[in-house]
């Protein structure tokens, strides 16, 4: 599994590929940074970000795209410009077809450091000993894009048997539904009706005289 890992922001959207799987030792295939300057309008960055995270898929081609799923914070000015890049994100991924996956920062922290509340440090070192790397990526932000794509290699296989799970349970209610409204509703065949018996004509007898 080759998953691209997006950590959404205008000034810098951290990105990162990891492959493996779940269970075996991770590959870095890439990490970096699409950077916009802070003094651009709103439409050009977004553009820029666009350009950026298209160039990844270009080269990487990944089987999937995990962006972190922005949540309220104080500052809504930070959560607007991070939300919009988490959109470009999203959309050049979907406009390919690639599946795109939302972990939330506590999702991505428990996964990879074992708790929900560590800081940037804990998962720069985590990620830099997971992927068998010299130093931590830097900056942060290119660390936590790699911890998005860790997190979901790890998590994927427990999604994906929770999602057969609840699409299962789903579909018996929905059948045991359509049985309570329908409770005779079961295809049976019409009775036949009874043929009425054939008469037959009696053989005409023989004419025993000739006529003369």
């Amino acid at each position: 599994m080759r998953v691209l890992g997006v950590d959404p922001g205008l000034t810098r959207c951290g990105v990162g590929v990891v492959e493996g799987v779940a269970g075996r030792p991770l590959t870095m295939r890439g990490v970096g940074v699409v950077r916009t300057p802070a003094d651009a309008e709103l439409g050009h960055r977004l553009v820029a970000i666009e350009r950026g995270i298209e160039q990844w898929l270009d080269e990487h081609e990944p089987e999937f795209v995990a962006v972190e799923r922005v949540f309220s914070q104080h500052n809504v000015r930070t959560v607007m410009g991070t939300a919009q890049a988490s959109a470009v994100a999203m959309l050049c991924a979907s406009r390919r077809g690639i599946p795109v996956a939302l972990h939330t920062p506590s999702e991505v922290k428990a996964a990879v450091t074992g708790s929900g509340r560590a800081d940037k440090a804990q998962v720069g070192a985590m990620v830099t000993r997971l992927l068998r790397l010299d130093a931590p990526p830097k900056p942060a932000d290119a660390a936590d894009a790699l911890a998005l794509a860790i997190c979901h290699i790890w998590r994927a296989p427990a999604q994906n048997r929770l999602q057969q799970a609840v699409a299962q349970n789903r579909l018996q209610q929905a059948v045991a539904a359509h049985a309570a409204k329908n409770p005779t509703a079961r295809t049976t065949r019409p009775a036949q009706t009874a043929q009425p018996a054939q008469t037959t004509q009696p053989a005409q007898t023989a004419q025993k005289g000739r006529t003369a």
